[in-house]
């Protein structure tokens, strides 16, 4: 039956599994702490027209991925694809602008794609992003880099590889599109139906096409950064002396486009080779004209994005154990009914203490408590019974080393 299985692309996080993203979304808030980043949290779902301004009419994903419904008022609303238009947003909406500049943002988001499923690939999907509004300057550009480097050497990562690009503004874009274009109608024929879309109103995207026989035909056209103006070109040698400063190691790869339209001067991937060919697990660059695209004043920004499924695939590929912060846990096994009543007031107090506590709630019996408290990891088990509870004692006994003692009830805390 399908009401019992979720959605295809979608699934549940159980709760022996959860601590890991506790973890890691930990260290996300940690690591942009020390950069100065603060958490914004956007809607699940927007206006299409934000989406299909922020991530272009001629991408995979507002062609073929979109989750989009027409409302009960019947306006077009979509499940939020990627996280910098929508953060975009709200920094336009909220007059984030007017304050001090830059502006920088962190946020942990559901984003929903319909694509093929794949590993580390599903169609909800979470995302770690950050965006930096308001710096033309290079050293944004490698701030968000590094931000990025931090978090990965944070969680074990070491042996990861930068490869950068620049793929030009406005001013230079239009001289590379007529050479890549003059390029691509020798073999337009071949290229798949939604290439033949893209030739005219945006040929770059023809570079990130999965389909095998565009890709191919995409290994012999002109590179775009041979074609960058002085400006662009400047902005990339800026952004290399900034990473060489970091002792970041980079590597320029003239074929890097990315999958999104906004995407203006810096592109980056960061690289791992543990996760299959799908080897990206953070990708980013600067979009300087998607706030003025929509409605806003032309504002510089810079940021990232990258899938925490696919993140976690590679942790463990790597054997890189995410430690389980779990507090430490107390059961209180109980005989007899006064004891019982007793032990919910115990736990009671001792949680509004601080303290982890689980108590029986399926009237076991005292043997089998004792499993019980075995099998949930149970630090110390205090023990109850009407008779202890008419001298004012419990009885406390460590699981690991399998020692007991008594103590008064009201001296509980001090003991554990």
């Amino acid at each position: 039956m399908l009401i019992t299985k979720a959605p295809k692309g979608t699934r549940d996080v159980l709760p022996k599994d959860v601590y890991k993203w506790q973890y890691i979304e930990q260290k996300v808030r940690e690591v942009c702490s020390y950069f100065g980043f603060s958490e914004i949290r956007t809607p699940t779902f927007e206006h299409t027209e934000l989406v299909q301004r922020g991530v272009g009419e001629t991408t995979d994903i507002f062609q073929k991925e979109m989750y989009t419904f027409l409302d009960k008022a019947g306006r077009s609303i979509t499940l939020k694809p990627e996280g910098t238009a929508p953060a975009a947003r709200a920094f336009l909406e909220n007059g984030l602008y007017s304050e001090v500049q830059p502006t920088k943002l962190f946020y942990i988001t559901p984003v929903f794609r319909y694509e093929q499923v794949q590993k580390g690939r599903l169609r909800e999907h979470h995302q770690f992003g950050v965006e930096l509004f308001g710096s033309s300057d290079a050293s944004a550009d490698a701030e968000v880099i590094s931000l990025a480097f931090t978090f990965f050497n944070n969680l074990g990562l070491q042996d990861l590889t930068v490869n950068i690009n620049n793929i030009g503004c406005p001013n230079c874009r239009p001289n590379y599109n007529n050479a890549l274009k003059e390029y691509l109608k020798k073999n337009f024929d071949d290229l798949c139906p939604t290439c033949k879309e893209r030739y005219d109103r945006n040929p770059l995207r023809v570079l990130d096409c999965k389909n095998d026989t565009c890709k191919k035909i995409a290994e012999g056209a002109p590179v775009v950064i041979d074609y960058i103006c002085d400006e662009c070109r400047n902005h990339f040698e800026d952004l290399k002396s900034e990473l060489d400063t970091l002792d970041i190691n980079y590597v320029v790869d003239p074929y890097i486009v990315r999958g999104l339209d906004y995407y203006t001067k810096t592109v980056f991937e960061i690289i791992s080779e543990d996760i299959g060919a799908k080897s990206t697990v953070c990708g980013g660059g600067r979009y300087d004209n998607l706030i003025e695209e929509i409605g806003g004043s032309k504002t510089p920004a810079v940021g990232f994005g990258l899938g925490i499924e696919r993140l976690i695939l590679m942790l463990e590929s790597k054997g890189i154990e995410i430690p389980n912060m779990k507090p430490k846990l107390i059961y209180i096994a109980s005989l007899g009914e006064r004891a019982k009543k007793a032990s919910s007031r115990i736990a009671f107090d001792l949680r509004r203490e601080g303290i982890s506590v689980e108590k029986d709630l399926m009237n076991r019996s005292l043997k089998a408590q004792m499993k019980y408290a075995n099998k949930i990891g149970a630090y110390y088990v205090i023990i109850i019974g009407d008779d202890e509870l008419d001298k004012g004692i419990v009885k406390i006994k460590n699981m690991e080393t399998g020692e007991e003692k008594e103590t008064s009830i009201e001296d509980i805390k001090m003991n554990l």
